[in-house]
Formats: structure tokens, sequence, C-alpha cells
């Protein structure tokens, strides 16, 4: 039995893994099962063995990027889910205390690859996100968002698409908001400006939407003057930390989508800190984050060389430890617990599907890349230990209603509005 053999006999239980060595020979691990995924990989030379084993995720990446692992029944995602889904964060068991050597890797793990300082952060934000809106533009929904969708299928139906998730989502947060005509609305991290225009066009607010990146600085400014709303709705390259310096106490409302990522746990107090000098004595801010089940740990290797360099997934003890020493108020925390799953495997369709677009743009390497992230994501939230949080915060007790029945009832009325204004146009002009 080779190698990495003994490691999969360990690991796979239910569904099939069938190893087609260089030499020709083969080794078949697993019992099939129903809803488990049998898959076979090739193996091109004897290197990929010793490369999986000294780093399974990067070596697995990497041999599947250059393609050396070649997938030949299945998909990476089916190859991926296989691998999670034997060992799933509610596997139960015995519980331990973690040992001396982990908590030394992770130590060092943040000490070294988290400080987001100015210079760096923007770089970090450039790898990903500037790489082209042409990308983006073939996998995410209408209105490019680039987060976790809001899938409520008790009221939309099991059919509901992609467009129809995402609307909801910007429903969902901009109810917790509890937005007021002639407020101003500060966005960190707008993205390509979709959230932004959401609260203006269904509330009147006036937004500030902030990026570190160039490309979606460019659309969403695009996007503004289109819709005749960029006097109201405006958007600017430039740090959080700069704007705190600039205009504090400026934002009766902060929102932040899929930006508290990038922060990094050295800089979580400070972002806080910066959040609260921003917001007025009465503000209330709605932080939209991935976030891990369970205590801290570490970015694996695959993401932080390839994907999101300078990142981390925060536990949510770690990121309200960090919001208590600004008198920052909790007010409502949501757990989202597979919206992003089912959100992932829509990206993952549509990345697919466009496979001779994407190696048009770049090469069948990048493409390998990318379908090798995606898969990885979803498992992390079908089977792994990966959530998404929604935490309100507030300076002042008295901000928000007494009970959260206003969430609701603003909820209903902003989907009665997409329904009633935009979804019978298909028309996308801002795309809710």
């Amino acid at each position: 039995m080779s190698l990495l053999g003994k490691f999969l006999q360990n690991v796979i239980e239910k569904g099939t893994i069938r190893i087609i060595h260089a030499d020709g020979s083969t080794e078949t691990f697993g019992t099939s099962a129903k809803g488990y995924p049998d898959v076979a990989i090739r193996l091109a030379d004897k290197g990929v063995i010793r490369q999986i084993l000294l780093d399974p995720r990067l070596g697995a990446a990497e041999s599947f990027m250059d393609g050396r692992l070649i997938v030949e029944e299945g998909d990476i995602m089916q190859l991926v889910e296989l691998l999670r889904a034997n060992r799933p964060f509610e596997r139960g068991g015995e519980l331990r205390e973690p040992g001396i050597f982990k908590k030394a890797r992770d130590y060092a793990a943040a000490s070294v690859d988290r400080f987001n300082f100015r210079g760096r952060a923007k770089r970090n934000v450039a790898h990903h996100y500037d790489i082209g809106n042409d990308l983006y533009e073939l996998f995410l929904d209408d209105d490019l968002q680039y987060s976790c969708a809001y899938w409520d299928f008790d009221r939309r139906g099991p059919d509901m698409t992609l467009e129809q998730a995402q609307e909801d989502k910007k429903a969902h947060i901009a109810a917790k908001l509890d937005l007021k005509p002639g407020q101003r609305v500060l966005d960190i991290g707008c993205g390509w400006g979709g959230m932004a225009l959401y609260l203006h066009h269904q509330t009147g607010v006036e937004v500030l939407g902030i990026t570190l990146s160039e490309e979606q600085l460019k659309k969403a400014r695009e996007r503004a003057e289109q819709e005749g709303v960029a006097d109201k709705v405006k958007f600017e390259l430039i740090d959080y930390r700069d704007l705190a310096e600039r205009e504090p106490g400026a934002f009766d409302r902060i929102v932040s989508v899929g930006m508290f990522e990038h922060v990094g746990t050295p800089m979580y107090r400070t972002f806080f800190r910066c959040c609260a000098n921003l917001m007025t004595d009465e503000g209330v801010m709605l932080l939209h984050t991935i976030g891990r089940m369970g205590g801290p740990g570490t970015t694996d290797a695959f993401t932080r060389k390839y994907i999101f360099p300078g990142g981390y997934i925060p536990a949510l003890s770690e990121t309200l430890e960090a919001s208590e020493h600004y008198r920052l108020i909790p007010t409502d925390i949501e757990t989202l617990r597979l919206h992003y799953a089912f959100t992932l495997r829509e990206w993952y369709k549509r990345t697919v599907s466009n496979r001779a677009k994407i190696v048009a743009l770049y090469d069948e390497r990048f493409y390998r890349m990318w379908t090798f992230y995606l898969a990885g994501a979803t498992a992390a939230f079908e089977n792994g230990g990966m959530c998404n949080y929604q935490i309100q915060f507030s300076r002042n007790r008295n901000s928000l209603p007494l009970t959260r029945d206003y969430m609701g009832e603003a909820e209903k009325n902003f989907a009665a509005d997409d329904l009633r204004k935009h979804l019978p146009a298909q028309s996308g002009d801002y795309s809710g």
C-alpha cells in the first residue's frame, strides 16, 4: 500500500476514492454510500504523493493546478467534498486540549501573516480583487455580490435563484440597520457598489462606500453615474483607518460585508476603534463576516499563497473580544450555517459553465486554481468549521427598538418593494 493509501485508509469510510498511480497500479478506499461521492484520481508521477504528504492542502492544490493530479471520475468539487464529509465538524467523539505544537504553530502563523498595515492591506486586496472585473462577472450574480447570499427556501421555494438570494441578503442586512431618511451610511469594503446603491434606492440614505481595490472603485463609480445618484452614493479609494482620522463621528450607520476577513487579528482592535469613532453617539453597525465555529485557528497555506494573502477567518470570540474595548454593544448576533455553501455551489456551477472564457482570460492553471478554491470553500461550509456571522453593534443601548420585530417588518417591506419595482423588469438597473 502506498503512503497516500495509508493516509486515505484512515480517512475514507463513506464514499469511495480510486487512485490510479503513475505506473498503472490502482488502490481503492471506502465503501459506496448514499449522499457520498465516488471519485477516481490519476497521479501523473511519483512525486505527487510526496508533495501531498508534505502539505496535504497546498500539495494537493498545486498538483491539481499543474495537471499532475487528474480527477478521472467526478470532479474537484466531489473529491474535496468526499474528504471533508468523512471528517465533519460535527463528528462527535472525545474532545481534547490542543497540543503544544498546534498552539505554537497557530501563534506563529498569526504573528507572521496577519499584520495588515495600510500598504500591505492594499497589496493584499489587489492580489484578489484587481485581477479584472471580467472574471467576477462570469460567476457572480447580476449585482456582483461577492459574499454569502441569504437562502430562504421556505418563502421562495426550492428553485430560488442566486440573484434572488443576493437580493434577499441585502434586504436582510438593510432591515438590521434600521435606516431612516436623512441618515449617512458608511460601507466599509463596498465591493462593486451593489449594497451602497441598494441602501440608497430603498431608503434614500446617503452612502459613502470605501474600498482598496482600483477595479472595484472604477466599477462602483460607473454604476452610480449611470443611475444618476453619484451625488448621493459616493465611492472612495481609502483605508478605513485614514477615513477615521478624517471624518470622526460622521456616520449614523456602518455596514461592512465580507471585509473583516481581510483585517487580520493584530488589527481587530484598531478596526473596532475606528468604527466606533466613525459613528455618531447613537450609531449602529452591521458586520457580516465569515467566521469559525469553535475557537481561533489558522489560514491554510493554499489560501494564504494563492487566494487571500493576509486573510484570516475569525472566531466569534476573537471578534467580540476586540469590540468590547470600545464600548460597542453587540445588540444582535445571527449565525448563517449553510447559506454560504449554497452560494458557493452556485458560483462553482457558473465557473464550470464558463470554463472556456476563464481559460481565455487567464489560462488552464488559473481555472483549476479557482475551482479548487471554490470547492474547498464549499466543503468548509458544508462539513468543516466555517459559517457566517452577522453582528449588529450599537454605541447606545437606546438607539434601536426594544424587540427584534422591526427587522422582520422592514425586511418584508423591502421584499415587497423589490417585487413591485424591480423583479418584473429584470433589468438589473441596480440589481438590488
